[in-house]
């Protein structure tokens, strides 16, 4: 699908605004969130590939061009440009799949000011919603330990894309496989899947029905259990069919509790099939699931070995959106590039201006330390601190008074790189396997204060020196110049 429309409108007004002005100027825009969801100590970023495969597929067709030319907002000069249009910037970004933080400049992108005032809907939308679901599924897949997580989201997504954007970022954040078969045809997701009740109810019997489910998947036999009465009678029929399974040779079966009181009855639905020889059985739960539920389960040594989770996953329930931004940090000056500021009586909603990039520091237990933004003109001079050790200053972003010396550290990582250069994607392309094992990697790197759910430690994230003299300034100039 051409996806040149996806924008607010404002985004076309301004950039028609601009067409006439100042076309030409070049500025730097960057994304951030202002905050984790769900109370995390951490975001996973998601969405980056598509939104890039996207950015560079844009293009007004004819029918496009038409429509707008419809609206009677926009001058045909513009309206020829847009026919012509091709995004032509720079974008920086860190890895899909990394943890960051609030503040953080996780993608810049540079270029004219008409070009890459279009894509900021677009960014935020792919950037906003990925991250959101992954960062939401690596929470439960830390609540499942080592047992697999089964993603089920389709019937309760937000639509088509939010059922295929969500499977995607899901298999970032770590489940094993996704129920939405166009999902794993697209994406190359593992897919999954067992039976309905309506299956059952469509026999004069349970163990008619389990029987001929058998027969057509004798070799991943997994069967409902609680159409009619779990324990009475469904774990008992399923007994049967096992029994019958594994006089064949065949051991790969198990069954499935989707309701009712989940940690007795998968202790009683072990007992019974250990005691009638089917120990190899395995029990899957869904219903309802969320990493809170599947915490105190597993803290119950309730005995279910993989999880199927659906709704409060793929709606990444309870934080419907992630506060993601997209802001103007630079633009041109009379010589160089000239750092602008968003100031606001809100300390949290204070931008940090310039040309910046990110060094992650680590432990010599490969553990991270915490992040430090810089200014791009500091590179150079940072990473030969880094290289002897020194002490570095850690100043708090928001916090006027607030740092710390950083020292004990082994070793620095940058974390912008580039991705897209004057249009063309120029990063490898990973496949979501590679991304979701980086992203595992990542998640093992963070100290294990910030992956609590309740309360977690916050992760410290900081200017160096200059960049908080630069920010500091910027502040005092404005709120002196002002009026009110």
């Amino acid at each position: 699908m051409n996806l040149s429309l996806l924008t607010d409108f404002y985004e076309l007004t301004m950039m028609q605004g601009y067409f006439f002005n100042k076309s030409d100027e070049e500025v730097v825009f960057d994304y951030f969130i202002r905050n984790n969801p769900f109370n995390n100590g951490y975001t996973v970023f998601a969405g980056l590939e598509p939104l890039l495969e996207n950015i560079e597929k844009i293009d007004f067709t004819t029918e496009e061009i038409q429509y707008l030319k419809s609206t009677d907002v926009f001058k045909d000069k513009f309206l020829d440009y847009l026919q012509n249009f091709e995004f032509k910037g720079d974008i920086y970004s860190v890895k899909e799949g990394d943890v960051v933080f609030p503040n953080e400049p996780l993608v810049r992108v540079k270029g004219k000011i008409v070009e890459v005032q279009l894509i900021e809907s677009l960014l935020l939308n792919f950037l906003n919603f990925q991250s959101l679901i992954a960062t939401k599924t690596a929470r439960i897949v830390q609540a499942a330990g080592d047992d697999p997580v089964l993603e089920f989201g389709l019937r309760r997504a937000q639509g088509k894309d939010g059922a295929l954007s969500g499977a995607r970022a899901s298999y970032i954040g770590g489940v094993s496989s996704t129920s939405n078969t166009l999902a794993g045809k697209i994406y190359s997701i593992p897919i999954s899947g067992t039976m309905a009740h309506s299956w059952i109810m469509s026999f004069d019997s349970e163990l008619e029905a389990f029987q001929k489910y058998a027969e057509v998947y004798p070799e991943t036999c997994v069967l409902l259990v609680d159409t009619y009465d779990t324990l009475k009678s469904g774990v008992p029929n399923a007994i049967k069919v096992f029994q019958d399974l594994q006089e064949k040779g065949i051991e790969d079966f198990g069954i499935r509790l989707d309701s009712g009181d989940l940690e007795y009855l998968s202790k009683q639905a072990r007992k019974m099939l250990d005691e009638n020889g089917c120990e190899k059985a395995k029990i899957y739960a869904s219903s309802e699931l969320d990493e809170n539920i599947i915490e105190e389960l597993r803290e119950k040594n309730s005995p279910i070995d993989a999880w199927g989770v659906g709704t409060k996953l793929i709606t990444a329930n309870p934080d419907p959106a992630l506060s993601g931004v997209y802001k103007l940090v630079s633009k041109n000056g009379t010589d160089n590039y000239e750092p602008v500021i968003k100031v606001s009586n809100n300390p949290e909603k204070i931008t940090t201006p310039g040309i910046k990039n990110i060094m992650r520091f680590f432990g010599s237990d490969g553990i991270m330390k915490a992040d430090l933004i810089y200014e791009e003109t500091e590179e150079e001079k940072l990473e030969q601190r880094i290289k002897n050790q020194d002490r570095i200053t850690f100043h708090h972003p928001s916090i006027q008074y607030a740092h710390f010396e950083m020292t004990n550290y082994t070793g620095a990582e940058k974390l912008l790189q580039p991705v897209m250069e004057n249009g063309e994607i120029i990063a490898n392309q990973n496949n979501l396997d590679k991304i979701q094992q980086y992203c595992k990697e990542r998640k093992n790197s963070l100290h294990s204060t910030h992956k609590r759910f309740l309360n977690p430690h916050a992760y410290k994230v900081s200017l160096t020196t200059n960049l908080n003299k630069l920010k500091t300034n910027l502040i005092d100039k404005y709120r002196q110049n002002s009026t009110f």
